[in-house]
């Protein structure tokens, strides 16, 4: 195999979970030239892609960048964070009273 890490073959556990999927011949024919470049068969080649996508996409959304601004925004609120609003202290009010007489 060239230049093809099997990142599928290191996690334990069986073989169980089926996937099937109908794609164009052109795109079905693009697989196969790419994993037989690589020394794979098309099964290892699109799992082992498909799952280096996922976790990237998983990667990309548990997590969030900031500007350099944006940062500076972020730490001082929390170094030195606002007292309640008026409205937080007149929705907490109606909530404890709502809570407090069964409403």
């Amino acid at each position: 195999m060239l230049n093809f890490r099997d990142w599928a073959a290191d996690i334990e556990g069986p073989k169980s979970a089926r996937m099937e999927q109908r794609t164009k011949p052109y795109v079905k024919a693009q697989i196969q030239q790419a994993a037989a470049l690589l020394g794979v068969d098309e099964t290892t080649f699109v799992t082992n892609v498909a799952l280096e996508r996922a976790r990237q996409t998983i990667a990309d959304r548990e997590r969030t960048l900031l500007s350099t601004q944006d940062r500076a925004v972020v730490l001082a609120a929390l170094e030195a964070p606002a007292g309640p609003s008026d409205a937080l202290r007149e929705a907490m009010a109606l909530r404890g009273d709502r809570v407090t007489h069964g409403g």
